[in-house]
């Protein structure tokens, strides 16, 4: 039976001088140190997907991503250390870049094809898919990366926990861990995605009072980078020791500090940032 060791996440005292004016205490727990490569929610999502392939006694990983995804990544370093060869579907023309490079290195196949064919890209899959193939979701979601991700939470007493969404599998995992511990804090998902307002029927199935979505801070749409947000990384970093991406984890604590100045928190309140990793698309701004 493959073992997948818990992953190191510790939880941190954010000590920014903004925090103790306004009387709240803020936390951020450490995703992205569980792994340097394997890192964050990936590790999480990634669990299940593994031993699924294992019992059902595939020997190679097939999944998807784009020119700079933190998963693919993920996929290859856990293929190698966990003894799955792999291979991932790029979004895009052929390129090399230090994130594909890595992958490489790991050992997985990359089989590019284009935007066109990449928006039916499941049906390529099953088209050169391998008898001893398990295929990965994109991003590592679905059930099974939802119940990987459902094990992050512990037995926390916060009033509020904060978790940037792209797809929402992470937070749907959070959600069904927070109900499973018996936890009370409210869950915050700041949505990355500009548009994608259409997401909170996606949650149809948990109690509102649970839950709420910001869409504000989207930061232009997903990936977009601004030299605003690229400073606001450095001058966190800086000030905490602590790298955020710019994809995820900056808008989503940009979103917590502006949600300070607004006054949408209480005096006294406990508050958890989730830091999930993906720290190597910082890469593409090198």
């Amino acid at each position: 039976m493959l073992k997948i060791e818990d992953p190191y996440a510790p939880i941190e005292v954010l000590n920014l001088s903004k925090f103790k004016e306004h009387g709240l205490s803020v936390f951020i727990k450490r995703e992205d140190l569980s792994h340097p490569f394997i890192s964050g929610n990936k590790w999480r999502k990634l669990k299940y997907h593994l031993l699924a392939a294992q019992q059902k006694n595939k020997t190679s990983l097939l999944t998807f991503g784009g020119a700079y995804s933190n998963h693919v990544l993920a996929t290859a370093a856990a293929g190698a250390k966990y003894g799955f060869k792999t291979t991932a579907i790029i979004r895009g023309e052929k390129l090399a870049n230090p994130i594909l490079n890595l992958c490489e290195m790991f050992g997985m196949d990359l089989l590019f094809i284009s935007r066109t064919e990449y928006r039916n890209k499941e049906a390529f899959a099953l088209c050169v898919q391998t008898e001893n193939q398990y295929i990965i979701p994109e991003g590592g979601g679905g059930e099974l990366g939802e119940e990987g991700a459902a094990e992050i939470v512990e037995e926390w007493e916060y009033d509020h926990l904060f978790c940037a969404v792209g797809t929402g599998s992470t937070l749907r995992g959070l959600l069904k861990g927070m109900m499973q511990k018996q936890n009370k804090g409210l869950v915050n998902g700041i949505v990355v995605l500009k548009g994608a307002e259409g997401m909170q029927d996606d949650f149809s199935t948990y109690p509102t009072e649970r839950f709420r979505l910001h869409f504000n801070y989207h930061g232009g749409g997903y990936a977009k980078t601004s030299p605003e947000l690229l400073e606001f990384i450095r001058s966190f970093a800086s000030e905490t020791g602590i790298l955020l991406d710019q994809v995820y984890e900056a808008k989503m604590m940009i979103a917590l500090i502006d949600l300070i100045d607004k006054g949408y928190f209480k005096k006294g309140q406990k508050i958890l940032a989730l830091h999930n990793g993906g720290l190597s698309g910082l890469l593409s701004q090198l």
